[in-house]
């Protein structure tokens, strides 16, 4: 049924499920519209049945589309692997390293896979962000074969491992009137309109976490999805927020903001990287995986807090 089925027309396939849209597979694999349009139309042919339908201007995966395109990403995906075996037959690491990050880690995996690559120059990159909804989607759809994260997700059977500590704190401007506090509570913070990021990321689990171990019930004044546009309100003086220091190292590190000393904080977890327990790993995803658990807290420099405000340095000792 399926022996006239090439290559091309099951990366076609992959495409549009991914994007959602011809017009965008098209943009993708630059090939005209007719062109990916006739790809999915040989394609169920082959299978005897259609892949897409219309619904208004927009096109859906029919059931037997769903089917094809998982096992298209399937079949790909061992065709790269093989590609990748016998470059390493020849003493070669190379292949695409697909990886997705949380959009707070965004910050952090950049210098290492500059520092993976460098050193090996026939590895290509394939980068993906999104909120924690979206990485686990995509290491479910195996979309991604890397996931760098806070928490192992539950609803996935997965491996994970730790690689280097992730410190979180409260931040404000450092002319916010909170910085002259001798004692700061959480009361202090929710009065000071509290900001925070949504929920299921693992800056507000860790804070309500905070505040539940304090006998108290988070009250935010504001709850937002993006950790830049957090630090500029924070920056404005519209709010103090509770972030990943490493999120807002740089504008720590230029004196925009600056950690509130509030007691028990920093908050300190790890960094994860994760993987589908029962998917086989390419072998350029194995190396990074190794890279990290190895060497990935050096060469990212988070094997403590980043950089703290020296010149607010004597006002630590008011922490506890």
């Amino acid at each position: 049924m399926l022996k006239t089925t090439t290559f091309r027309q099951l990366r076609t396939l992959q495409t549009v499920a991914r994007v959602g849209s011809i017009s965008g597979a098209a943009l993708e694999l630059h090939l005209t519209q007719p062109a990916v349009s006739l790809q999915i139309s040989l394609l169920g042919e082959a299978a005897g049945t259609p892949l897409l339908r219309r619904v208004g201007r927009e096109v859906q995966l029919t059931a037997a589309g769903e089917v094809m395109a998982r096992y298209a990403n399937e079949i790909l995906s061992l065709w790269n692997e093989a590609g990748e075996e016998v470059a390493a037959l020849r003493g070669e690491l190379g292949g695409t390293l697909r990886i997705g990050a949380i959009t707070t880690a965004e910050y952090l995996v950049p210098p290492l896979l500059v520092r993976f690559t460098k050193e090996r120059p026939g590895v290509k990159l394939q980068f993906r962000i999104g909120n924690r909804d979206d990485i686990v989607r995509m290491l479910a759809t195996n979309e991604i074969d890397l996931a760098i994260m806070g928490r192992q997700p539950r609803e996935l059977r997965t491996s994970a491992a730790a690689f280097a500590k992730h410190p979180m704190a409260f931040v404000a401007s450092p002319t916010h009137p909170l910085m002259r506090a001798k004692h700061i509570g959480l009361t202090d913070l929710e009065a000071a309109n509290l900001l925070v990021r949504e929920r299921g990321s693992g800056t507000r689990v860790a804070i309500e976490g905070l505040f539940k171990e304090a006998g108290l019930k988070l009250h935010a004044a504001s709850e937002l999805s993006s950790n830049e546009a957090i630090k500029q309100l924070v920056e404005a003086e519209l709010g103090v927020a509770f972030l990943s220091l490493h999120a807002c190292a740089l504008e720590i590190k230029a004196g925009l903001l600056a950690t509130l000393p509030v007691p028990s904080t920093p908050i300190e977890r790890a960094w994860h990287v994760v993987h589908m327990s029962e998917r086989r790993l390419p072998q350029v995803a194995t190396a990074f995986r190794e890279f990290l658990v190895q060497s990935g807290a050096a060469v990212a420099g988070v094997t403590s807090p980043p950089e703290m405000p020296k010149a607010r340095a004597g006002r630590k000792a008011q922490k506890g």
